[in-house]
């Protein structure tokens, strides 16, 4: 039989990422992600839906969420689910279903501070150049 195990949700992050780091090295990020859908309901009224999830991010790209991600910030996540299973204290069972990211696509700006314009004499800051009008052939 085939199976296929593949999310793709696109929303906002839901709080400042924070990276960690394994014993062996590794960066590890969780992240929070709200997905939102307005739809109408039975009494026409429209009703506002939200799905939290959380999101695991590992390696290279869990530091480029921890730099550029803020609470806020549009997303969009790749990735499988993972169910994780443990024993409390008090010896109950507990479980949560995450989403391991294969991949994280920013959707919008994030943390990072675009540099100030630098004015130059004469200069508008970011100015393209000025261009003259192409030459037109003659008889056209």
């Amino acid at each position: 039989m085939a199976a296929m195990n593949k999310v793709l949700l696109v929303g906002n992050v839901t709080r400042d990422p924070e990276i960690q780091r394994t014993p062996s090295g590794s960066s590890v990020l969780d992240l929070g992600v709200a997905v939102s859908e307005n739809y109408k309901g039975k009494d026409g009224q429209v009703v506002q839906s939200t799905c939290f999830t959380d999101v695991v991010v590992w390696g290279r790209q869990a530091e480029s969420c921890a730099q550029y991600l803020a609470k806020g910030s549009p997303v969009m996540v790749e990735g499988r689910l993972q169910l994780d299973q443990w024993k409390t204290e008090a010896g109950e069972n507990r479980s949560k279903l995450k989403i391991h990211a294969q991949r994280i696509q920013f959707l919008g700006r994030g943390r990072r501070e675009e540099p100030e314009p630098v004015e130059q004499e004469g200069k508008r800051p970011f100015a393209r150049p000025e261009r003259s009008a192409p030459a037109r052939a003659a008889g056209r």
